[in-house]
C-alpha cells in the first residue's frame, strides 16, 4: 500500500532534491518539453522553482507551500510547475538566477520564476513565505495577482517577457577589450585591503563566504610583490575561519558560510566544492608559512571529505544537509548539560572552557536572533595558548583534546543526522580531485593522491560517453545530463596536478584531450572566451558565457589557466593566445570589478609574472621522490614535465621534448623566458635556480 497521499513526475528522477518534492500536493514536471507543450496547449504561465538538497529556505519554502494543500490547489490551476536541482542543470540556473539578479538585484534560494510557455521570464524572486509577512508578499497573494495579470493583461505579460529577454542576451553579450594586466591586480588587492576586517579577518561584513580563490589570489600577489599585508589577510582570515564555529571542530569540514562576521553562527550544510578549495588554500597557506596549523587544518578537512563524502565507487558525494529532525544545525550544537551528562566533571569543565560553551548557549535563532540555549564549538584562542592554563605542556593538552573531541563525535554518531546529497557532479569531483593531488604533493601523502587516482577513475570509466565525452551526474547507477564547461574544465585542472602526483602520462594526455574538446564544443569564436553549455546541447534562451569567479571559480578562469599550463608543456603557442582570448573578453567586467575575477587573476598572474618550465629527464619515481621539496615549497606558476627515455608519451603532445631524452640518470632543467638553465644533477639545484627566479 502507498504510504503517500501524492506523488508527482519528479518520483521518477534521480536528483535527491526533486525526489524530496515527488510527493507534494503540487504537479510538479522536471525541466521537459512535456511541461512546456501542456503550458502552451492550456494557456497557462510556467512557475519554475530552483533549489538544491541541502538549501534551508527551498525545505522552509516546500514545507510552508508545497506541501500544503490549499497553496498547492492554487498552483495547479494557475500554473505548470517545474522543480529543477541547480546542482544538476546549472545552466538553467545560470539563466534565471541572472534575470533575477536583473530584476531585483539580487538572487539567491530558492529561486522562483514565472515565465511564459516560450521559457521567456517575467517575474522573479527568491523565497516568499506562505501568508504576507513583514512586508514581503506572501506566496497565496503572489499567485492571485500573477493569475490575474495573466487572465487580464496578457499582452501586457508577453511585452514584459519579451523586453526581459532581449535584456538578458545584451547583457550576456560581451566583446574583446584589452588584456588585463597587473594593473588589475593592484586594483584587487587594495579593494581587498579597504574591506579586509582586521578583527575578524575576512572580507566587509556578514554574511561572509569562504571564497577560498580570494585567498589564493592574496597568495599570490604576496609572491609576486613581496607586500606583507596580503599574506597577513591570508593568515588572519584563514585562521579565523579555522576557531570558528564556521569550522566543525568534532567531525570536520567546513560549513557553506558565516552569517555573522566573526564566522561564529554558520549556515551549515557542507558542500564539497568548499572542502576541495578550502583544502587547496590551506594547502597553499602551508607552503608559503610551513605553519603546522594550515597542514592540520587541510589534513582534518580530508579526513572529513575521505570519510563521510566518499562513495563506495572512490568518487565524491556532493553536499550534507543543514538541517536534521526538521531544524536547522541541530546535529551540531551542544548544551552544557548534554556536555556535562557526558564527560566527567573536570574533562566537561575542559571543553566548556576550551569551545567557550556557555549555559544560555552562544547559539542565536538566525532570525530572531535570539539565544537558543545551545552551544556552537569554538575556539578564541589557539590550543597551544590554551596549555598553560590547564598545567599541561602543548602535546599532552593536544592529546587531551583530541581524545575528548573523539568522545564527542562517537556521541554525535548516534543523533539523527542530516541528509546526504549522494549524486556525484563531475566539477565538483574534479575540484575535490584536485585538491587531494595538491595536498599529497606538498604533504608527501601517498594516501591523498591514492584517493584522488581512485576518484578519477571512477569519473573516467562511469562518466564518460563512448565518444569520449564527460557527463555532468551520476546517482543510482545512472551517469546523464551532457557535461558543460566546468566539468571540463575542472576535471583538465585536476589532470594537470595528477600528472605531476604520479608523472603518469595518461592523465596529461587526458588533459590534452579535453582541451581541445573545449575548444571545439565551448569556444565563442566571435567574441574570445567560452560559452557554459556545448554547441550540442539542446536549446536554452540563450547560451550564456559564465565569467565572474563566485563561491568556485568560473570555468573560464579555470580553463584560462588551464590553457596557459598546456602551451607551456606542449610549446604550442595557440593555447595561450586562446587564454587570453579569455582575459580580454572579461577585461571590462575585470575594470569594473576586480574581486570578482580573483581565480582569473591568478592565470594572468602565471601568464604575466615570473613563472617556470621544470623539465626532469630519468627515472621518474625516483625523481617525484626527489623532488618533493619542490611542492613543500609555494612555487604556484610553474608546470613540470617528466621525459624518462625516448619513448616517452609526453613526445606526442611536446615534440620538442625530444631534445631532452635521457642518459638514465635524473637531471633537471629549470626554463623561464623561454630560455632553460644548464641541466643540474640535483635537486637543491633545480630549487637554487628556481628561487632565483623570484
Amino acid at each position: 500500500m502507498n504510504e503517500y497521499k501524492y506523488t508527482n513526475r519528479l518520483v521518477h528522477e534521480k536528483s535527491p532534491y526533486l525526489l524530496q518534492h515527488a510527493h507534494n500536493p503540487v504537479d510538479w514536471y522536471p525541466w521537459s518539453d512535456e511541461a512546456f507543450e501542456k503550458a502552451e496547449k492550456e494557456n497557462k504561465p510556467i512557475f519554475l522553482s530552483i533549489g538544491y538538497s541541502t538549501c534551508h529556505w527551498c525545505h522552509v519554502m516546500e514545507h510552508e507551500s508545497f506541501e500544503d494543500e490549499e497553496v498547492a490547489g492554487m498552483m495547479n490551476d494557475t500554473f505548470v510547475s517545474i522543480k529543477v536541482d541547480r546542482e544538476e542543470r546549472p545552466d538553467i540556473d545560470n539563466i534565471y538566477m541572472t534575470v533575477c539578479q536583473m530584476m531585483t538585484g539580487g538572487g539567491g534560494w530558492p529561486l522562483s520564476v514565472v515565465m511564459t510557455p516560450d521559457k521567456k521570464p517575467f517575474f522573479s524572486g527568491t523565497y516568499f513565505p506562505k501568508e504576507d509577512r513583514y512586508g514581503r508578499i506572501g506566496f497565496k497573494n503572489l499567485i492571485k495577482q500573477i493569475d490575474d495579470v495573466w487572465k487580464s493583461r496578457k499582452m501586457d505579460v508577453y511585452q514584459s517577457a519579451e523586453k526581459i529577454t532581449d535584456h538578458l542576451k545584451e547583457f550576456a553579450n560581451t566583446s574583446r577589450g584589452d588584456e588585463p594586466t597587473e594593473e588589475a591586480m593592484h586594483a584587487a588587492f587594495e579593494d581587498f585591503h579597504k574591506r579586509f576586517d582586521k578583527e575578524h579577518g575576512g572580507f566587509g561584513s556578514a554574511p561572509k563566504f569562504p571564497s577560498a580563490q580570494n585567498l589564493m589570489f592574496l597568495l599570490r600577489y604576496w609572491k609576486r610583490t613581496g607586500d606583507q599585508r596580503s599574506l597577513e589577510m591570508v593568515e588572519k582570515t584563514l585562521t579565523e575561519m579555522r576557531m570558528g564555529g564556521m569550522f566543525d571542530h568534532v567531525g570536520y569540514g567546513f560549513h557553506r558560510y558565516s552569517t555573522d562576521e566573526s564566522w561564529l553562527l554558520p549556515h551549515f550544510e557542507k558542500m564539497l566544492y568548499d572542502q576541495a578549495m578550502l583544502v587547496m588554500a590551506y594547502t597553499e597557506a602551508y607552503q608559503a608559512t610551513g605553519k603546522d596549523i594550515y597542514k592540520k587544518t587541510a589534513d582534518e578537512v580530508i579526513s572529513y571529505v575521505l570519510r563521510d563524502m566518499t562513495a563506495d565507487n572512490n568518487a565524491f558525494y556532493s553536499a550534507e544537509d543543514a538541517d536534521s529532525e526538521g531544524e536547522e544545525g541541530k546535529f551540531y550544537i551542544w548544551t552544557t548539560s548534554e556536555i556535562d551528562h557526558l564527560l566527567e566533571e573536570k574533562d566537561a569543565l575542559v571543553i566548556r572552557k576550551v569551545f567557550n560553551l556557555v549555559d544560555e548557549g552562544n547559539f542565536a535563532d538566525e532570525s530572531t536572533r535570539n539565544l537558543t540555549g545551545a552551544n556552537i564549538l569554538h575556539l578564541v584562542k589557539d590550543y597551544d595558548d590554551m596549555a598553560a592554563d590547564f598545567d599541561m605542556n602543548k602535546t599532552g593538552f593536544r592529546a587531551k583534546i583530541d581524545q575528548l573531541l573523539q568522545r564527542l563525535y562517537d556521541y554525535r554518531e548516534t543523533r539523527v543526522k542530516p541528509r546526504k546529497d549522494d549524486k556525484i557532479l563531475t566539477d565538483w569531483n574534479g575540484l575535490m580531485i584536485a585538491a587531494l593531488a595538491k595536498a599529497g604533493k606538498a604533504f608527501g601523502n601517498r594516501e591523498y593522491i591514492d584517493a584522488a587516482m581512485r576518484a578519477y577513475e571512477f569519473i573516467d570509466i562511469d562518466m564518460v560517453t563512448a565518444d569520449g565525452k564527460l557527463l555532468h551526474r551520476y546517482r543510482d547507477d545512472e551517469a546523464a545530463i551532457k557535461g558543460n564547461l566546468d566539468d571540463y574544465a575542472f576535471i583538465i585542472f585536476a589532470l594537470f596536478e595528477l600528472y605531476e602526483a604520479t608523472a603518469e602520462f595518461e592523465y596529461l594526455d587526458k588533459a590534452y584531450k579535453y582541451s581541445n574538446i573545449v575548444l571545439d564544443e565551448f569556444l565563442d569564436e566571435e567574441n574570445g572566451g567560452f560559452f557554459f553549455t556545448p554547441k550540442s546541447e539542446e536549446a536554452t534562451l540563450l547560451r550564456k558565457k559564465e565569467l565572474f569567479d563566485a563561491a568556485i571559480p568560473s570555468g573560464n578562469s579555470i580553463m584560462m589557466l588551464n590553457l596557459v599550463k598546456l602551451s607551456r608543456i606542449t610549446g604550442k603557442s595557440e593555447f595561450e593566445k586562446f587564454a587570453v582570448d579569455i582575459s580580454r573578453t572579461a577585461s571590462n567586467f575585470i575594470k569594473n570589478s576586480p574581486t570578482a575575477f580573483t581565480q582569473m587573476l591568478n592565470a594572468v598572474d602565471f601568464l604575466t609574472g615570473v613563472s617556470a618550465e621544470i623539465i626532469i629527464t630519468g627515472n621518474a619515481a625516483q625523481s617525484l621522490t626527489d623532488i618533493s621539496q619542490l611542492f613543500q615549497t609555494f612555487y604556484p606558476n610553474k608546470v613540470t614535465m617528466f621525459v624518462e627515455n625516448e619513448n616517452s608519451g609526453i613526445m606526442k603532445i611536446a615534440e620538442y621534448l625530444s631534445d631532452y631524452e635521457s642518459d638514465g640518470d635524473i637531471k633537471y632543467y629549470v626554463c623561464k623566458d623561454y630560455k632553460c638553465s644548464l641541466p643540474v644533477s640535483t635537486v637543491d639545484e633545480a630549487l637554487a635556480i628556481l628561487k632565483e627566479l623570484n
